[in-house]
């Protein structure tokens, strides 16, 4: 009995050694990743709100980067341009001169540094996410990182933001002549502006912040914009139609001041760059995953959603091939053969 009793304690010891033992070695090895890297702050601005795609995967950037250095590089993201007074324009500026130290920004909004890095939102450029995918890593990106070094910034990396949508409170839209009239909220972008415009709407560019106290109070008839953002935002509760078309595809272009991004440690830009594509990856399959999901709930919550046949479609491309066509001709043979645009 005696010698049970003593076995039993001696294994109870071992398995005690084995367990701190084990703590130890983990202990050290998170002590060991933080050591690699300097201890350091960097601050990141996004435009849209806590749940719209680039909060969400600036935040899951955050978190990579700092469970993988050991707690040592932390980033603090700020949605809704909170640093340049919700002005997404200030934002950009920001960026460029190391105001903050990364972004994420909708190359639609990128635009105003330079115009070509829009140009992958030339009407029906890509029939699918996988597409654009396809377009922006092998070639696309190339072209984003050479326009945004010339402006003193690293791109990093892109995400969808999603295919435009248009919504409205007036009628359904299925055919071109139904867009004519519409007071439409878009972006100050020439393209958006453009298409609409000779789909005969009325285009306003409105800051995104303002967008739906706009629509509640009848000011204008409606907006365009992916699926995710118009979920986010509750255009459900001030529009009644929505249709899918798709007309125009959206990223978001992930970017680091230059100067910033060269002063830190190379092991730390190693770090941000492969944890910025991987959130980047995050953010496409996310978005990608629940669009469905959301159309549906769309539908759920009274919303009534055309989801154009082919031969509808062609319609739309009918009526705005000329203008497509003027905007290919713009931006010219080295923007649009990065992206595949033909």
């Amino acid at each position: 009995m005696k010698r049970k009793f003593l076995c039993g304690i001696l294994a109870l010891s071992l398995s005690l050694s084995l367990l701190t033992g084990c703590s130890s070695s983990q202990d050290s090895a998170d002590a060991s990743a933080g050591d690699e890297y300097q201890t350091i702050e960097l601050v990141m601005a996004v435009n849209g709100t806590d749940n719209q795609i680039d909060s969400l995967v600036a935040n899951k950037f955050a978190d990579l980067v700092e469970e993988a250095s050991g707690g040592n590089v932390t980033i603090a993201v700020f949605p809704n341009d909170q640093l340049a007074g919700g002005n997404s324009t200030k934002g950009v500026e920001m960026i460029a001169v190391g105001g903050v130290d990364l972004a994420a920004y909708a190359s639609c909004v990128m635009q105003v540094i330079d115009t070509q890095l829009s140009v992958a939102t030339i009407p029906w450029c890509f029939d699918s996410y996988e597409d654009a995918r396809n377009a922006i890593d092998n070639g696309g990106g190339d072209y984003y990182a050479k326009r945004l070094a010339e402006k003193g910034i690293t791109y990093l990396g892109s995400f969808h933001n999603g295919f435009r949508q248009i919504t409205n409170s007036k009628h359904e839209v299925s055919a071109p002549e139904d867009v004519a009239g519409l007071k439409i909220r878009v972006p100050g972008n020439d393209i958006y502006m453009g298409v609409f415009r000779t789909l005969g709407a009325d285009p306003t560019a409105l800051n995104w912040s303002e967008c739906f106290t706009a629509l509640q109070q009848g000011t204008i008839d409606g907006q365009e914009n992916g699926v995710s953002i118009t979920d986010s935002s509750k255009m459900y509760e001030v529009q009644e139609y929505l249709t899918m078309w798709n007309y125009s595809y959206e990223n978001d272009l992930f970017v680091a001041n230059t100067e910033i991004w060269e002063s830190l440690e190379e092991n730390t830009r190693e770090l941000l760059q492969e944890k910025a594509l991987e959130a980047c990856e995050w953010g496409r399959d996310h978005l990608e995953a629940e669009e469905s999901q959301l159309v549906e709930g769309f539908r759920e919550k009274g919303m009534q959603v055309k989801e154009l046949s082919a031969e509808e479609l062609q319609a739309f491309k009918d009526a705005v091939a000329d203008t497509r066509q003027g905007f290919i001709d713009s931006y010219g043979e080295e923007a649009c053969s990065a992206f595949g645009i033909e």
